[in-house]
């Protein structure tokens, strides 16, 4: 059954991972080259673990479209390997010096950091692999397209930039402003670009898009706002990571700047302004409207 045939969004997030979790585990490398220390690495942080999340919202705003499963599974798992690349590297000593990971010892902790770093390099430049082979899309400026929108997600106007903001800031007093754009590059961007991801594999119009990419604003953020919610009244048994880093590190959050509750309140008025932005897409956009529910009611 096609996530189309799903109509409850936990039903559809399970579908996704699993079928997601089929795909990479096809595209990773594994063997017993003199670099399958390597590959072990890779696959270690990759399967077996994790929401899957922005793997859903490629899947899901794929079927808004009608795009063919295969390439949409290629684009979520290629989204997921960055995913899991960033994770890797933020877990160093050199970055947040996290010991846990999805309930496990971090890549670093398991293997040690040459190879965990390596192993989010590589990551990396599976994900940029996948996205440009013609199994993808057939058609070359599609592909292009994955690419350059993935690059820009992840690169120094991206991920990486907010990565850097967030560690420059530390013991810092941010305004809402402030901590919102850093939010918006560190966390956002991903976010982002997996939401509209399904309309550059269909050639959608350009409204259809910016509708798309509104609702990851807003999800982006409430997505962050929860995080920071979690970070502090979190279990790491639930959340599968150290809880009270970002105080013990005297990083500016949501909650440090609203409060508990005015930060939950953000949150679901983001989540309900996220399903606004769909109404264009009726009902076919239902999964993607309980996604923004999801992201602010989650305990992990």
């Amino acid at each position: 059954m096609p996530l189309s045939g799903q109509s409850d969004f936990r039903s559809a997030i399970d579908f996704t991972a699993l079928a997601v979790e089929r795909t990479m585990d096809r595209l990773l490398p594994k063997g017993s080259d003199p670099e399958a220390r390597l590959f072990e690495a890779m696959r270690y942080s990759v399967l077996g673990g994790g929401k899957r999340l922005r793997a859903f919202f490629v899947m899901a705003s794929s079927t808004l479209f009608g795009v063919a499963s295969q390439a949409a599974l290629r684009v979520a798992s290629a989204v997921e390997f960055v995913h899991a690349y960033s994770l890797i590297h933020d877990d160093l000593p050199a970055m947040d010096d996290d010991d846990f990971r999805r309930g496990q010892p971090s890549c670093h902790k398991r293997f040690d950091e040459a190879t965990a770093i390596l192993a989010g390099d590589a990551l990396q430049a599976l994900a940029f692999e996948v996205l440009a082979h013609e199994d993808t899309h057939g058609d070359p400026a599609v592909r292009t397209q994955l690419v350059a929108g993935l690059a820009q997600a992840v690169g120094p106007h991206g991920m990486v930039a907010g990565q850097m903001v967030d560690m420059d800031t530390e013991g810092k007093a941010l305004s809402m402003g402030q901590i919102t754009r850093l939010q918006r590059l560190k966390t956002g961007a991903l976010i982002s670009f997996a939401c509209s991801a399904g309309a550059i594999l269909a050639k959608a119009s350009e409204p259809a898009r910016h509708a798309l990419i509104a609702y990851a604003h807003d999800v982006g953020l409430a997505f962050q706002i929860a995080d920071d919610l979690l970070d502090v009244e979190g279990r790491r048994e639930d959340t599968g990571k150290t809880p009270g880093k970002d105080a013990a590190a005297g990083k500016a959050t949501f909650v440090s700047l609203l409060g508990r509750e005015r930060a939950r309140d953000q949150a679901s008025l983001l989540a309900d302004q996220a399903g606004r932005h769909l109404d264009m897409f009726g009902n076919k956009a239902e999964l993607l409207r309980q996604a923004a529910r999801y992201v602010v009611d989650r305990r992990a």
